[in-house]
């Protein structure tokens, strides 16, 4: 415990790690991706060292915080920082695979989470949990949800109340792991569906929807492609359920944006020479 003074922290640990151990260090996610950089870029990423990152209160999940607190950018940020996984849990129980999962992997690790107030997506830890390995919660033809954190649990329940309501069949990614993204899967999803969205509590710049999008242009097939998140914007002060329905990335906002691109008119046929 060394107060405010995430900057001393991140050296500390980086100094711990140089001595063989392996530091877990723990802040806000505002603190470890912007006040606390200059020393997880030099004194931990620049070296290779292995600390591991919990970075708490991410996103929009301390909205009655205010602004200074409310951190949505931070996945871009890390994104930048050579050596440095990041990994965003959909819940409490995916959090712990992802704490042991970092142990077991040597580099710096960044482990976005929230207050701890998410809804349960998992019963048990009787599941396999790969870094870089995302895991396909729903199966789907129609269109492709990619959601990371809390948006995962919501773009679930949208999925499932879109069968029940529209007849869709939305395949659900939980794509826990930013960097190294699972390329594999979402170029199956492109494949198959054709129909891509995005869901994230973080700025639609530089996050899982930039991430994803960058796999897509890399593949050279074209699909119908949408980013849910923040936009070029910072957020007002409120809950955090308040906050996700404003910016559209709760389960009835993740309906909307699925009927909109079911109802777009794009060339979808099983032809891609026209398309590479």
């Amino acid at each position: 415990n060394v107060g405010i003074a995430e900057q001393n922290m991140f050296g500390m640990a980086a100094g711990m790690a140089k001595c063989g151990l392996t530091p877990f260090v723990s802040t806000f996610a505002i603190f470890t991706s912007m006040r606390g950089l200059d020393q997880v870029h030099t004194d931990i990423c620049y070296q290779n060292l292995n600390v591991k990152m919990i970075a708490t209160h991410a996103g929009l999940s301390f909205g009655q915080a205010g602004s200074t607190h409310h951190c949505t950018e931070d996945i871009g940020i890390m994104r930048t920082m050579a050596n440095c996984k990041i990994i965003v849990p959909a819940d409490g129980m995916e959090t712990a695979k992802a704490v042991e999962a970092a142990y077991e992997t040597f580099g710096p690790i960044y482990i976005r989470i929230n207050r701890g107030f998410d809804h349960r997506l998992n019963e048990s830890p009787d599941y396999d949990f790969e870094i870089g390995k995302a895991i396909e919660l729903h199966e789907g033809t129609d269109l492709t949800i990619i959601a990371c954190g809390s948006c995962v649990y919501q773009a679930l329940q949208a999925a499932r109340e879109l069968h029940d309501i529209d007849k869709l069949s939305i395949r659900v990614i939980n794509m826990h792991t930013i960097k190294p993204i699972d390329e594999e899967a979402i170029l199956k999803a492109v494949q198959e569906t054709r129909r891509i969205v995005t869901v994230e509590d973080h700025n639609i710049i530089g996050g899982l929807g930039s991430a994803v999008a960058e796999v897509i242009a890399k593949g050279g097939k074209a699909c119908a492609f949408e980013r849910l998140g923040i936009p070029d914007t910072f957020s007002p002060i409120g809950l955090h359920e308040d906050l996700m329905s404003i910016f559209k990335i709760d389960t009835n906002g993740i309906m909307e944006k699925v009927r909109e691109m079911m109802g777009r008119d794009f060339e979808e046929d099983d032809n891609w020479d026209d398309e590479v």
